[in-house]
């Protein structure tokens, strides 16, 4: 991803962390699906994917990941997370290029993670995800799909983000695109989920949740 992403997440690391580190607290479906990820993985590592401050991988950890690396371009996002859970790996990264062998991982979750990239860059971003994996291996992936008055599959642009200045520049996506996307990339769909935001606690965008796998 390009640097103003990065420059985007190190300006709000700070709001980020303090607004979404308990997130999941709320998301017993979230929760759910992250669990059945982790049993999908017979034990191996687990890489949480555009990773933030961590929040994600530390609810793998508590579903019983003993090995869980969080990568992420940001280097502030990269420090909070480092900070709120020293028990979890972190290391710094580009979803197109992940410093990671190939094959290595029973698991992977990339939660909003893909948003940013253009259309044009999600093949590559894809493949990267099923070059890490062994086969096998299952990636957990969410994202946007619409939300009042921004239809499926397309381009917004938000001014503010987390009370701060910044140009937030995000894809509401569709399902079917990205899991035929997927296919080309290598892997395959196993299940998905869209649920409706939950009132009160979230951006009010419907969502969806895609296990592809790797092959065996």
């Amino acid at each position: 991803m390009s640097d103003p992403v990065r420059a985007l997440y190190d300006t709000v690391a700070t709001a980020y962390d303090e607004a979404l580190a308990n997130e999941l607290d709320g998301k017993p479906l979230d929760r759910a699906l992250l669990a059945g990820l982790v049993d999908s993985t017979g034990g191996g590592p687990v890489a949480d994917l555009g990773c933030g401050p961590g929040q994600v991988a530390a609810q793998l950890r508590r579903c019983g990941v003993e090995h869980v690396v969080g990568i992420d371009l940001s280097p502030l996002m990269l420090a909070a997370g480092h900070a709120r859970h020293s028990d979890l790996d972190f290391a710094a990264g580009d979803l197109r290029a992940l410093p990671l062998a190939d094959g290595v991982l029973a698991g992977a979750t990339a939660f909003y993670s893909i948003v940013h990239l253009h259309p044009s860059q999600r093949l590559a971003v894809l493949r990267e995800m099923a070059r890490v994996l062994r086969p096998g291996g299952q990636v957990l992936v969410a994202f946007h799909v619409d939300a009042p008055g921004i239809p499926m599959g397309t381009a917004h642009r938000e001014p503010q983000f987390l009370g701060h200045d910044v140009t937030f520049d995000g894809w509401f996506l569709d399902p079917d695109d990205i899991a035929e996307v997927a296919v080309e990339a290598g892997l395959v769909e196993v299940a998905r989920c869209i649920r409706a935001p939950i009132p009160d606690l979230e951006y009010p965008s419907r969502r969806c949740y895609l296990f592809l796998a790797r092959p065996a």
